[in-house]
């Protein structure tokens, strides 16, 4: 009986040591990213796959901030994720990623060094670019009397109930704020509290606020104005030749989007394989000219035909990004006025 049960008892410590090498050998195999919705050409995620037997677990997001209290909160493991640059030195300041180690990145000589070294990144730490872009107007020239230029212009009365906005407090606060001549960094009150003041007359132009959907009411022709970002911007032009993309030459955003290796992470091979498989030319160009964002990596801009990279709505020249800014992490309590403005505002034009 004795002999039987220790048969027994080596067993079940065999099947818990099976089941543990399974489960690691699991985790070892896959690559869990965690990324914007549309934010990469699925071929891609094949590709990468093939060429490295990693599978890839591929997980969204629709704001910087829903991806950050799922990283804080811990318990799902992430590999990759990418957050925006003020997101990103907020993570750092919390101790929610981790630092790169440079030995194993390659081809970072790639990127063009005026994307490197940001303030929310100083030495690139803890991020590798991945896209950049900017925030302005697309307008269609069926819809519009006057092509709008300036922040301005979204308050004609020409725009009534035919203006989208896209769904970012830091966005909507921060374009009345460059209009007024404004930091979209501002923290003081009285600037922000005009700005506020001066976007509740913005309301009767405002057909909707809203996020991904902007894309398919602009294609269709159901809006006149739209405030969005860059990449989203070449995706509706492409799709309609009476769409049109300008960014106000009094400011705007300039932002960052960078990979990133969350401290959730377990498998830190496949992630600077990721890494590295992203700063390969090809893989970058075929990226951008499937997402339709500003890559940051100079030898993939090489192979971008040049209609794309000479186009200066997309890709700013010199004189266009000395006018642009950088989001900063400004901490819990402005972020929160912010955001409080901007429910402020949604619930005021209802």
């Amino acid at each position: 009986m004795g002999g039987v049960l220790a048969i027994i008892g080596l067993l079940a410590i065999l099947a818990v040591k099976l089941s543990a090498d399974s489960g690691s050998s699991a985790i070892n195999n896959q690559l869990t990213i965690y990324n914007w919705g549309d934010y990469i050409d699925e071929k891609l995620l094949k590709s990468f796959e093939k060429q490295t037997g990693y599978h890839v677990n591929y997980v969204t997001f629709d704001s910087n901030e829903a991806m950050y209290t799922k990283i804080k909160q811990g318990g799902t493991t992430y590999d990759i994720a990418i957050p925006s640059e003020y997101m990103i030195d907020k993570m750092t300041s919390e101790h929610l990623l981790v630092k790169l180690n440079h030995s194993k990145i390659k081809g970072l000589s790639n990127i063009n060094p005026k994307f490197l070294h940001q303030a929310f990144d100083p030495q690139n730490n803890y991020s590798i670019p991945y896209f950049w872009g900017t925030l302005g107007i697309v307008y269609n020239d069926q819809l519009v009397k006057t092509p709008p230029q300036h922040w301005s212009d979204l308050w004609s009365a020409d725009y009534r109930n035919n203006l989208m906005l896209i769904d970012g407090a830091r966005e909507v606060i921060g374009l009345a704020l460059n209009q007024q001549g404004d930091s979209l960094n501002a923290t003081d009150m009285g600037q922000l509290n005009k700005a506020y003041t001066h976007l509740k007359s913005l309301a009767p132009n405002v057909k909707a606020i809203v996020a991904d959907e902007i894309k398919q009411y602009m294609i269709n022709n159901e809006a006149a104005v739209a405030v969005t970002f860059s990449g989203e911007a070449a995706e509706m032009v492409s799709e309609n030749k009476h769409l049109h993309y300008v960014v106000p030459s009094e400011g705007s955003n300039l932002w960052f989007d960078n990979i990133v290796i969350p401290k959730t992470a377990k498998n830190f091979d496949a992630a600077y394989a990721f890494i590295n498989f992203m700063l390969t030319p090809e893989h970058a160009a075929q990226n951008a000219e499937y997402v339709g964002y500003a890559t940051p990596n100079t030898a993939a801009m090489r192979q971008l035909p040049r209609s794309v990279t000479a186009d200066k709505a997309f890709y700013p020249d010199a004189t266009a990004m000395d006018h642009l800014e950088v989001y900063r992490n400004l901490g819990p309590k402005y972020l929160g006025i912010y955001n409080d403005l901007f429910l402020e505002f949604k619930m005021y034009r209802k």
